[in-house]
């Protein structure tokens, strides 16, 4: 009898396979949530490891119930050995000792492989989401070897020990994100003074700048989670990495231009506008094709 899988035709390869190991949020709009919808808007498959149930809305983090670290490992296991992986993208990790799980479960089940480090260490909210012990192991374990490293101005300080009150700051902190292991460093600048947000990116091959007017609005829950995930979408897709980061900070501009104002609080974007405005999506989409 023949063998059913060998005789299986085989389909096109699916490029656009995203691993993400975060944190769940029950308001929906920032966490797994907000990566889930993001990728699979950007033309992405995502699968998760979460790390920790939070109960939160837009108005704060009321309490968080950890996943238990083998737990955590056990999940990549099942994803990578079965569905696999193009890109590993973290959020919210927890503390010191899930920090280290995952380091090893990426050594042991994923080396090699892009990884998207968004070291969350406070919600929008204020909420502190990352104890101060875990720090260290974010950034020994962390940041070295990631293919890029997403820190807002108040978290690369801290991972640098570099003042982040402007532009040359933002410069500094990526150098030194860049010393200490990490293949590129996006330096966000939404906590930097001025009616000018930018953005800087920093690689070995040198520096770019992405910069857009301030949007002033209270809709910004979930932003920092929605950008890394759009980046690393972007990337899995075969982006390159300015490309990547380009379509993602377009996706989540608009999406914050056209948030529902849910909440009472710091709301959520709209991670759905493309499926209510598919003509501006697909001109948008079209200009970021992977090589």
């Amino acid at each position: 009898m023949a063998d059913a899988k060998k005789d299986k035709p085989k389909g096109p390869e699916f490029k656009g396979r995203v691993l993400i190991i975060a944190g769940s949020d029950s308001g929906g709009g920032a966490g797994i949530q907000a990566d889930i919808k993001t990728v699979t808007v950007l033309g992405g498959y995502a699968a998760t490891a979460i790390t920790a149930l939070t109960i939160q809305n837009t108005l704060g983090v009321s309490g968080i119930v950890a996943t238990p670290p083998k737990a955590v490992r056990a999940q990549m296991e099942a994803v990578l050995k079965d569905i696999g992986a193009d890109v590993l993208k973290t959020g919210m990790l927890g503390d010191k000792l899930l920090v280290e799980t995952i380091a090893e479960a990426f050594e042991d089940l994923a080396a090699g492989m892009p990884r998207v480090i968004d070291p969350v260490m406070v919600a929008s909210s204020g909420d502190s989401l990352l104890p101060k012990d875990a720090v260290d192991a974010v950034r020994r374990l962390m940041v070295p070897g990631a293919a890029l490293v997403t820190p807002n101005a108040p978290e690369a300080e801290v991972l640098t020990g570099k003042a982040v009150d402007g532009l040359n700051g933002q410069r500094r902190a990526a150098e030194k994100l860049l010393d200490m292991g990490a293949r590129a460093a996006l330096v966000k600048g939404g906590h930097v003074p001025g009616d000018v947000i930018v953005d800087v990116l920093a690689t070995e091959a040198g520096e770019h700048f992405f910069d857009g007017p301030r949007i002033v609005t209270k809709a910004t829950h979930g932003t920092g989670c929605t950008l890394a995930s759009g980046i690393a979408a972007g990337i899995a897709r075969g982006l390159s990495l300015q490309d990547a980061v380009a379509l993602a900070r377009a996706y989540l501009v608009e999406a914050i231009r056209r948030a529902p104002g849910l909440g009472q609080g710091n709301g959520p974007v709209d991670h759905g506008w493309p499926a209510r405005d598919p003509e501006a999506f697909a001109s948008m989409f079209a200009k970021w094709k992977p090589s």
